[in-house]
Formats: structure tokens, sequence, C-alpha cells
């Protein structure tokens, strides 16, 4: 009676060996170090690596370590005097090539490194850094939203022949038409084009209004929030930031948290930059139907363009900076879509001017009767003219940028254009003092409730409490391992999930060991009792962990920040504990008490 079977005993410890391996990583600590990323997103190699090495060390500086990780180039040092002279001496070497950041990095040996192991990441609240709140314009992404419908009317309307007129006023699409007879052929190519969108007889009874549905607003608003959560961490992932986190807080809000950041400045310019780019045809007769004239910038003239957009930012899979004849110059990739359209377009338009219109949206305080007020204003501006001299499809080059435009300009568009702007409406830099205090307070309570606990069980169930105390170490090692499998960054919430794990891991022991002397109470065998309190403890066991499993799940999805990293660790905790009090545990006492005769158990 009580044993466990070989092949069990033996998962059992290889999950227990997995779990030291994934936990060894955060034994070792972080250093100062340099994070070098090129700035047109390419991944660095050995020679490189070299360079950067080479150049450091002609500043006097001896690195701690240098290797390349996820396409990046990685220095560290033994003092953070010698990471701010190699930092200075990488950014004035190559002020337009690399982005240079600094860091903490783990003070991993190679063999972990290779072995792909990384530590658990910390959160702001315990490394420093910074931290944006940023609210997305939910307004100008339905309008957005509205201005595609407006062109994609009027191009169906068009090829049917219809004559019409469509304007955009207060977020309503007005379709005008000059004969009654066509306003039903116009409604239905409307609801053919999406058929969710409302669409109402006009007061005339000679023009229709479309509107968007409830249901679209929410999809819309949806939308802009995901496709803003996509670009930023592109962004922030091309400027070798390490281990950022971006995540939506409530309706219309990301919080972008940078840990080991302390300059914000470059950081929350790149964020909410909402620079674009449209491609558009020269209305060289003045008079196509929405045409309108867009200013130039700097000595670029100001021209008279169609309404017709030929390719458009969100059409951009990838831009590149770099120079012809001395001027900076953004090479342009487009997708397919947009590729056959420009291809259709310069077919058609031989020897014709094209302009590329520069866009951005920012926000300004002006003062309005006394008070401070926050406008929007957004600019259009021609960054460039050019006539077209051949066929081209996905593939080109614009000119007119400065070479940090270009650069900027390059960065964004290969990152992803926003779908609504953002602003920042709140911003704080964390010191790392700050964050060295926390992880400090943090670990004391957990090594004091940690010590405790291990004293009260040993003193109160003798080798059993032992038992036990294996076990909840165990269970620190593999919520440790879990953490860093998942790549979760831990936070002080998440250090007080862990501390009350702490205290509950042992509950389930608790109840099997006192259940274990009841049954010895009841005069049954130690072998009997063993079994018997393992068995009928199980459900008390499973009930009590799956109401908390349930509260920590729906922390988990409801919550936000904080909350969040509180409900990872719990979670994480729960599962663990029930594998080392239940399995764990029953493993070492069938090893030290089963397949033989007792008198007595040491409990």
């Amino acid at each position: 009676m009580n044993k466990y079977p070989a092949w069990l005993n033996a998962f059992i410890l290889a999950v227990l060996l997995a779990g030291c391996l994934f936990a060894l990583p955060n034994m070792y600590g972080s250093v100062e170090a340099v994070q070098i990323a090129d700035i047109d997103g390419a991944a660095f190699d050995d020679t490189d690596l070299a360079e950067f090495v080479m150049l450091v060390e002609q500043a006097g500086v001896t690195p701690e370590a240098a290797f390349l990780q996820d396409g990046r180039a990685v220095i560290r040092f033994d003092s953070t005097v010698d990471q701010e002279t190699a930092g200075a001496t990488l950014k004035e070497a190559f002020p337009r090539e690399a982005n240079v950041a600094m860091t903490l990095a783990p003070k991993l040996p190679d063999w972990l490194r290779k072995l792909g192991l990384r530590p658990m990441s910390l959160g702001l609240d315990l490394r420093g850094g910074v931290y944006v709140l940023l609210e997305v314009d939910m307004e100008t992404a339905i309008d957005s939203r509205m201005k595609g419908y407006q062109q994609d009317f009027d191009d169906r309307l068009r090829d049917a022949r219809i004559r019409h007129r469509v304007d955009l006023v207060d977020g309503t699409l007005n379709v005008r038409l000059t004969s009654d007879d066509d306003v039903e052929a116009a409604r239905t190519i409307i609801e053919r084009t999406d058929q969710d969108v409302l669409v109402a007889d006009g007061a005339d009874g000679r023009s229709l209004t479309v509107r968007m549905s409830e249901a679209q607003i929410k999809e819309r608003q949806d939308f802009a929030i995901e496709q803003n959560l996509t670009t930023l961490r592109n962004r922030v992932n091309q400027l070798g930031v390490a281990e950022p986190l971006v995540q939506r807080q409530g309706v219309d809000r990301i919080v972008v948290q940078l840990p080991g950041v302390q300059d914000p400045n470059q950081l929350k310019r790149i964020l909410t930059a909402t620079a674009t780019l449209e491609f558009r045809m020269v209305d060289q007769s003045g008079d196509e139907p929405g045409s309108r004239r867009y200013p130039g910038r700097g000595d670029t003239r100001s021209e008279v363009l169609k309404r017709q957009v030929i390719a458009s930012g969100d059409q951009i899979i990838d831009a590149r900076t770099g120079s012809d004849q001395g001027q900076a110059i953004v090479s342009i990739t487009l997708d397919s879509a947009a590729g056959e359209r420009m291809l259709q377009t310069t077919m058609e338009n031989l020897n014709r001017p094209m302009s590329t219109v520069f866009i951005e949206t920012r926000r300004e305080t002006v003062m309005r009767n006394g008070v401070e007020e926050q406008v929007t204003v957004k600019t259009e501006e021609i960054i460039n003219t050019a006539t077209i001299r051949g066929v081209f499809k996905n593939r080109f080059q614009i000119s007119g940028l400065t070479p940090g435009e270009a650069r900027d300009l390059s960065l964004l568009l290969r990152a992803g254009a926003l779908a609504a702007p953002v602003y920042t409406i709140d911003e704080r830099t964390i010191g790392p003092s700050l964050g060295q205090d926390n992880i400090d307070r943090g670990f004391n309570a957990i090594k004091i409730g940690f010590l405790a606990v291990i004293v009260f069980m040993a003193l109160y169930y003798r080798a059993f409490g032992l038992i036990a105390n294996v076990a909840l170490l165990s269970n620190l090692v593999f919520i440790i391992a879990m953490l860093s499998i998942l790549g979760a960054s831990l936070t002080l919430p998440g250090i007080a999930g862990i501390v009350l794990t702490v205290g509950m891991a042992v509950d389930a022991n608790v109840l099997i060991f006192e259940r274990i002397r009841e049954e010895l109470a009841d005069s049954v065998s130690p072998q009997v009792a063993i079994n018997a309190g393992y068995d009928k403890a199980l459900s008390s066991i499973l009930d009590a962990n799956v109401t908390t499993l349930i509260a920590a799940v729906v922390l988990f999805a409801i919550g936000t920040g904080p909350i969040k990293g509180f409900a990872i660790t719990l979670l994480l905790g729960i599962i663990t504990s029930m594998f080392t009090a239940i399995v764990g545990t029953r493993a070492i006492v069938n090893i030290a008490f089963g397949g033989r005769k007792l008198t007595s158990l040491p409990i």
C-alpha cells in the first residue's frame, strides 16, 4: 500500500528538475547594460557586435560580456559609469543607424543563455522606468471610417454611372442624386457595399443618409484600440526598449510601461506620433468633384489634389531610409491591393504629376475666454510632387524630408499607422532606487512568511511537516519557473500574490495531515491512515482551491495593471500548490513510509 509506480516517481522528479532549471536564471541577478538595435529593424551579426565592442574598448571601457539577442546587440558592464560611457560612445558613433538604450540585462552564464532561458522580468514598480497613459481619439476613428465609406460609395456610384454627390456632415453621409429614379439603385449599391450601415431617405426625396450602426461603432472602437496596441508595440520594439508593457485599460485608454528607461522624451514623441502618408494625383483641370488645394511644406508649392487616395499609410508594409544624390529618401513597399492600384494609376497617368501628402494629428492647448482647452490640430502638407515617368507597382521612393524626418517617418510607417490619434494624459518617471526598495521589502516579506510557515510545520507535524516544507519550497521554485517561461512581469502586487500563496500552499497539507491524525486516533493502521488521509481530504482541497481559482480568473479577466499582476501569481500559485501538496508530498511520503509495516507515524 502507498506506493507510486516507478514511472510516476520519475515524472515527478523530471518536473522538479525542469522547474529548477527554468527558475535558475533568476539566481544570477541583473547588471547594467547597453542594448543596440538597428534603426530599420534589421538583425545584427557577429561582425556588427565585434565593431560595437571595439568602439567601447577604445573608449577605455572593458565589457563584462557581449552577445546577440533577438537580432540586437547587448553589452554588459560591471558599473553604471562604464555603462554611461559606452552608451555615449555608441550614440555618438551611430546617431542615425542604431538606437542605443540603457537597460539592465540578466547576468547569465553562456550555457544558460544559449539554452534560451531567461529570468522573469520585473515590472515598472520594481525596476523603475517610464509610465505613459494614452487616450485614443475615438471620434477620429469613427470619422476616418466614414471617410472610407465616402470614397467607396463615390467610386461605386460613379462606376454605375449614377450622377451624385457624397458629403460627410457631422458623422452622417448625405448622398445627393440628380434623379428620383436613381434613389433605389443607389440604395441597393450602398447596401451591397456594407449591409450593416443604416440607410434612410432624405427629406427632399432625392437623397439618402447613411450612418454607422451602434454595433459598427463599437466594432470600430475595438478595432482602433487593438490596431493601436499592435502599432505601439511595434514602435517600442523598433526603438530597442527592453521588456516593454503595452496593454489596454478601460474603453479608450492604453498603458505603456517602459522598465529601465529614464528619458521619456524621444519615446513619448514616437508613441504619440500619428504621421502618415497619402498618395494623390494632382488635379490639373482643377474642376473635379472633391478636389481641394493642399499647402506645400517649405519650398514645395501647393497643389490642387484629387479626392481619390491611391495609397495610404496603412497600406505600407515596409519603409527604409536612404539617400539619393545627397538627399534623404524613404523607400516604400506597398501591400498587394495598394500595389495594384498604384500600377493602374501609373499606367493611366504617364507624364502627369502625383503628390505625396504628409498628414499629422496633434493636440494643442489653447486659451478660450480665459480657460485652457485641448483642441485637435490636423496638418496636411505636400512634401513631394513628382511627374510619373514610368510604370511602377508596389516599390518606389519619396523625398522632400530632412534626414531626421525621413528616419522617424520610416520607423512610424514600418511599425504601422495608428488607427486613431493617441494623446498623453498622464506620464510619470519612476526612479530605480524606488524599485530596488520595493524589491527588498517584497522579498523580505516572502522570506519572513516562508520561514514562519516552515518553523510552524516542522514543530507541529514533525517529519510530515518537513515533507510539507519541501513541497512549499518546490512550490516557490515552480512559481518562479512559470513566470520565467510565460514571460510575465513580476510586480509589487505579484509579490503580494506570492506571499499569499506561501500561506495557502500548506493548507492542503494541513487538511491531509489532520485527516491522517484523525484516522490514527480511530486506531487504524498507519498505512491505512495515510491512504485515507490523502483520499478523504481530496474533495475538500479541490473545493477550496477551485473557488479561489475562479476568483483569480475573474480578477485576471476584468482587472487591469496591478490587479492582473496579483491574479497571475495567484493563479500560478494555486496550480503549482495543488501539484506539490497532493502529488509531490504523496510521492515523498510513499518513498519514506510506503510498502512496509509501521507501528506509528511521526505526525
